[in-house]
């Protein structure tokens, strides 16, 4: 093993025939003819004008081939006329009820609406704030609709900057508090100012919010923290007007971890969405085959989407994602109309998992130090599944260490795993250990960690590790242990 940080690569010099004289003077020849200004402008400006001239009939060819008319009804997280919505009438009656009293200055109930993913729960949520939007504006009332996704979310100080940035953006005004370097406290107090200063009336919308966990795993869930704050805010008059939150999540249970106190505050009135059946995602894809040209699907394509959707557990986003998928795939191929073997075809590329393909092409330094970083997330015995970068560096080291590879340093791990967030493998963010206790770098994952486990093993010198997972855990729990005990 080396303490070297480059990188061995198994490729072996080319062979390469050595020019002759006169070839090299050919190729020098031609190098100082096509270099700088020896080419001719004209020429420069003819080739550019065939670039430009081949890149726009690209493009028109494009438009006027294409199996669609309007793409944005396929897409999942359009806000769709009441008209389209299926399927879904006795929660939609339900949420309407809950939040009309907004419209009489009234404060509308809490509410949290649970169930499978794709199963309507923010496109109802959407549909329903987006009427109450215009009517409110029709008789000169501001209702802001706050809505953030928490699974990108690590901390509720983060959550509470989301919020602001999103309040600010609709707004149109300056966020007027910085990311870091200021206590959450403070963010509270703008993102209330700027409610007060821009809305009659709110609604938090916190969809997954049941990821929204934080840091310390002995802690209160940030979750509860932030219900509990929310929730409250026109009651402490921290809001001058009404103030509701909807929390979405696809697991009701995270409220058996919620505070009391938050619990009491929060009290919700509960919304349950069931899966779609077959016939309610056919008549889905029914209400948006106007996002295609009339002619442009065949009789067996809506049957099969559904088919294919009804089977992964009753997912209408599924569903528009495929139904999208293989629109998609007919105007790559220049078809005139979507057929079955394009939905086919597209059902098997949303099989795969992206980002599991993104591992294959990764070098094998990098491989190694994913492999030790995810294995952490896997085989961790805490309740948080987030990574400390020196807890991923020992077993890092204790990887290459069973395979007698090269071993990188800390810094050069570090930066290996923080270029995986640029794949969105995972998220990285900077922690202190409280003062004198230095700085480390948190990782998150997005995916699966075992599964990203699994594709690299496929990477045969990995197996040595693979076949000794109990021992591998147990290097894991020490160095946490160690890690948190410190």
């Amino acid at each position: 093993m080396a303490g070297s940080d480059q990188e061995r690569t198994d490729q072996s010099p080319l062979d390469e025939e050595t020019p002759s004289t006169a070839d090299s003077e050919e190729i020098e020849t031609t190098h100082r003819d096509t270099a700088g200004d020896a080419l001719p402008e004209q020429d420069e400006e003819a080739t550019e004008e065939s670039t430009q001239r081949s890149i726009r009939d690209m493009l028109d060819d494009e438009g006027e081939a294409s199996v669609f008319v309007n793409r944005d009804l396929v897409e999942p997280d359009t806000i769709i006329d009441e008209e389209r919505i299926v399927g879904r009438d006795d929660q939609l009656e339900s949420v309407v009820s809950f939040l009309k009293p907004t419209l009489q200055g009234n404060r509308p109930p809490n509410m949290l609406l649970y169930g499978p993913a794709g199963t309507g729960k923010s496109l109802i949520i959407g549909a329903v704030t987006q009427q109450i939007i215009e009517l409110c504006q029709s008789k000169g009332e501001r209702f802001g609709v706050v809505d953030i996704n928490c699974q990108p979310i690590n901390t509720l100080d983060q959550a509470v900057y989301e919020l602001v940035q999103t309040v600010a953006k609709d707004v149109d005004v300056e966020i007027g508090v910085p990311e870091t370097g200021v206590s959450t406290k403070r963010k509270y107090r703008r993102l209330y100012k700027l409610i007060n200063n821009h809305y009659d009336s709110v609604i938090f919308i916190l969809d997954e919010i049941d990821l929204l966990v934080g840091r310390q795993a002995n802690d209160e869930p940030a979750y509860s923290k932030l219900l509990y704050q929310l929730s409250r805010a026109s009651n402490t008059n921290e809001i001058e007007g009404q103030v509701s939150v909807a929390a979405l999540t696809n697991d009701p249970k995270f409220m058996e971890d919620i505070d009391g106190r938050a619990e009491s505050s929060f009290n919700p009135r509960d919304i349950y969405f069931p899966d779609y059946d077959a016939t309610q995602l056919r008549e889905i894809l029914d209400n948006r085959r106007d996002a295609f040209r009339p002619d442009a699907l065949e009789d067996d394509v809506i049957p099969l989407v559904s088919a294919f959707a009804a089977q992964s557990h009753g997912d209408a986003r599924k569903a528009i994602d495929l139904f999208r998928g293989a629109g998609d795939l007919a105007d790559e191929r220049g078809d005139e109309g979507v057929r079955e073997d394009h939905v086919r075809e597209s059902q098997e590329e949303i099989d795969k998992d992206r980002s599991l393909k993104l591992v294959e092409g990764l070098t094998t330094q990098k491989k190694i130090s994913l492999y030790a970083t995810a294995s952490v997330a896997c085989y961790s015995n805490r309740s948080q599944s987030s990574v400390p970068s020196p807890v991923g560096f020992k077993v890092y080291q204790w990887v290459t260490d069973e395979l007698d590879a090269d071993q990188m340093t800390r810094e050069t791990y570090v930066k290996y795993v923080k270029e995986l967030s640029t794949y969105g493998l995972i998220s990285a963010s900077r922690k202190s250990r409280g003062r004198g206790g230095g700085m480390y770098m948190e990782f998150t994952f997005t995916g699966d960690p075992e599964a990203m486990m699994k594709r690299i093993v496929d990477d045969t010198r990995m197996e040595a590790v693979a076949e000794q997972e109990e021992l591998l855990r147990t290097v894991v729990n020490t160095q946490l242990k160690k890690f948190h005990n410190q």
